[in-house]
């Protein structure tokens, strides 16, 4: 009898696409996820004897061995339930054999190659059938990315585009991410991500080998997204100057930025912030099949010495003392949430964790962040792993502002106990709400509960009981710990005072506002009043100053007054950054010694609308009509249109908008030939050398072709 051997594999990437819900890939090799069967016809140049079998091999990585569970030698059998690699019989003709493999829920992802022999009295070589990828499986109950909820795995998993909410408290605002996992090698380079890890450079066998585990790949992809330690994918520049590289504000998703760092040799893309670090780590993540979400973090604390305060230094006019200011409030910072198993927790901890690829602290010396469980952060287990007291304090921190002396003392003039993690948000599932998860990280502020979960991180942080409302604890200068009650004074404040905008605050026009100031007593007050205005980044650091005076205020008993203010463009528009921010504040001094200190964050609101012409479908031209505004009291030129959007065009497209008279709104048609049906994210931003990018976008629902 002639020897056996495969002559040719059908891989059937259709169906096990469809199965595996990894039809979406355009990669050559099959995509399957872990956990699940999926089915290969092998032919054979001729049939199989009674007593012969087929031995499939199966391994990744350098090194691959069977102890490492890198490798796996397993034939023909009967079914099995288990932890291993399996392949049964399905169906059998004159030469061909149809086979199911099944690998177990704890696999190693990655890239595997797949060699087969037929066992027999004769020795045959082993056939290289060719190369796989396995992916996480959210899908399957025994793995620990499973999510049993179907609406949320195809948000959280398959969902290429989202949305991130961007700006300040009172006024959030949705910018449009094109995820982009599918599209052409985003996951051959996810997975070059991994290899390009400093844990994979230093021991490759062993790193591979801990790829079954999506703590081990999160932590890894945390630090790998910035480029801080390693050459990560992107480098981050918080000092408004993009010289050299591109402005984070110009990013309209993921996939522009990984084919830059792939193509550039693994060389750091220029330039990120947190919302870009978070949309790369998102689209990394779901390519590798773990269910991620976007969230955003409103007032949020960068606590650098760990104390649950940020504590900010100024003087008179309310001008932030930058060395002597190591702590920061961001007016929101975005990090990512992923579901996932806590196998060195316990299933308490199980559910979102959270992770961020921002470089801000470092993490047991790697400038890494999580992945931290919600639910701890909640419940105050902030000494559990990983960086529980970093996520803990940006969510609970205490904000606090000292006036500084001449003399060097130090004066509080502002403390506020609920001004920090506020209006947590997230992209509602199946829609483009925003859905508010503050619950998740915290109980209600000043319930008996928040207050027990805010003493046990105290007791958790430094050995010590906390006393009080918010009992701060400090190290100072290495003498130890001290402490300072935070509780308000027992006096009542003699006045009150707020901004209050007197017309909306457009891009181009001048601000026009008033100080509102409130004598809470039956007695005249005198109230001098510093005035300053900045142009601020979205950390909150400020830019320029644009408005600096002084006041004097005779307030009768119970008397309210306002105090107008204008501040025109012309003394913004120079120093305005692409964040379109202003920090105002008003530092208030009172008769007898008391301060009162207001403060306002202004975003400037701009318009565009996108509006689609017909309905679209897969394969046919529809036309997109965008709606600009200028902005400015002058005529602009240069201005282009920048569209992008997964499944509805190839790459990005340019348009070239015509010349814009002042404050004049026109109109720009193209055409868009969708490949791709269900709902699509189109992006359009008005990009302008005179003034920030104007950005917006559109779901276009999609039909499949008649």
């Amino acid at each position: 009898m002639a020897g056996i051997r495969v002559t040719e594999v059908d891989w059937q990437s259709l169906k096990n696409g469809v199965a595996h819900h990894t039809q979406e890939y355009p990669c050559p090799e099959l995509v399957v996820r872990r956990g699940h069967t999926f089915t290969l016809v092998l032919e054979l140049s001729r049939p199989l004897e009674d007593q012969e079998t087929i031995i499939f091999t199966v391994e990744t990585g350098p090194q691959a061995s069977e102890d490492r569970h890198t490798k796996a030698v397993f034939q023909i059998s009967e079914p099995e339930v288990g932890k291993t690699w399996t392949a049964v019989k399905e169906a059998e003709t004159e030469n061909t054999v149809t086979v199911s493999i099944s690998s177990p829920p704890n696999a190693v992802i990655g890239r595997y190659l797949m060699s087969t022999r037929v066992s027999s009295r004769r020795k045959h070589n082993d056939r290289k059938l060719g190369e796989f990828v396995l992916l996480f499986n959210p899908w399957c109950p025994e793995d620990d990315v499973f999510l049993a909820s179907e609406e949320e795995r195809q948000e959280y998993v398959l969902n290429d585009s989202g949305i991130i909410f961007r700006g300040v408290e009172k006024h959030i605002r949705a910018q449009g991410w094109n995820y982009g996992q599918f599209e052409e090698d985003i996951l051959n380079i996810c997975l070059s991500i991994l290899d390009r890890s400093p844990l994979y450079q230093d021991d490759p066998a062993i790193d591979v080998s801990c790829r079954h585990d999506p703590i081990y790949v999160t932590r890894a992809i945390s630090a790998m997204v910035n480029s801080n330690n390693d050459r990560g994918v992107v480098q981050g520049q918080w000092q408004g100057k993009y010289g050299g590289g591109t402005s984070p504000l110009h990013w309209r998703g993921s996939v522009a930025i990984l084919h830059k760092w792939f193509k550039g040799r693994f060389k750091p893309v220029k330039y990120g912030q947190c919302w870009v670090f978070a949309g790369v780590m998102c689209t990394v993540l779901r390519c590798l099949g773990i269910a991620t979400r976007v969230v955003s973090n409103f007032n949020s604390a960068h606590d650098t010495d760990r104390n649950l305060s940020v504590d900010k230094y100024v003087d008179s006019f309310r001008r932030t003392l930058e060395d002597l200011t190591e702590d920061s409030m961001w007016n929101f910072h975005v990090w990512n949430e992923s579901w996932f198993a806590r196998q060195d927790l316990g299933p308490s901890y199980n559910g979102w964790q959270v992770l961020d690829a921002t470089p801000q602290e470092e993490s047991e010396g790697v400038f890494r962040c999580g992945p931290a469980s919600v639910t701890a952060i909640r419940e105050g287990d902030v000494h559990l792993a990983h960086d529980g007291p970093f996520v803990f304090a940006e969510v609970n921190a205490d904000y606090v502002t000292w006036l500084w002396h001449e003399d060097e003392s130090r004066e509080r003039v502002y403390s506020d106990t609920k001004k920090i993690g506020r209006c947590i948000s997230t992209k509602a599932v199946g829609s483009d709400s925003r859905v508010d998860i503050t619950s998740f990280y915290k109980y209600p502020e000043g319930s008996r509960k928040e207050r027990q979960v805010y003493r046990k991180a105290v007791r958790k942080l430094f050995g010590v009981e906390a006393s009080g409302r918010r009992s701060r604890v400090r190290r100072a200068s290495g003498r130890g710990l001290w402490r300072e009650d935070l509780l308000e004074p027992a006096t009542k404040p003699s006045i009150t005072g707020k901004f209050k905008m007197l017309e909306p605050p457009m891009l181009g026009h001048d601000l026009r506002l008033a100080l509102c100031l409130a004598n809470l007593t039956s007695r005249a007050q005198r109230v001098r009043v510093n005035l300053s205005g900045a142009t601020i980044l979205y950390t909150r650091r400020p830019v320029a100053e644009i408005l600096h005076e002084s006041h004097t205020v005779r307030l009768g008993p119970e008397e309210e007054k306002k105090i107008p203010i204008t501040i025109a463009y012309s003394q913004y528009k120079e120093d305005l950054t692409e964040d379109k921010k202003i920090l105002l504040a008003a530092m208030c001094f009172v008769t007898k010694g008391e301060k009162l200190l207001v403060e306002k964050d202004i975003t400037l609101e701009d318009v565009i609308t996108i509006k689609v012409l017909g309905p679209a479908m897969v394969g046919v031209a529809v036309v997109v009509k965008v709606t600009v505004v200028n902005p400015l009291l002058e005529t602009v030129e240069d201005c282009m249109l920048m569209v992008e959007g997964s499944g509805l065009l190839q790459g990005q497209l340019s348009i070239d908008v015509p010349s814009l008279e002042p404050q004049e709104r026109a109109s720009v048609q193209f055409n868009i030939t969708p490949s791709k049906s269900g709902p699509r994210q189109l992006q359009v931003d008005l990009v302008s050398p005179y003034f920030p990018d104007i950005k917006g976008f559109v779901i276009i629902h999609v039909a499949t072709a008649k």
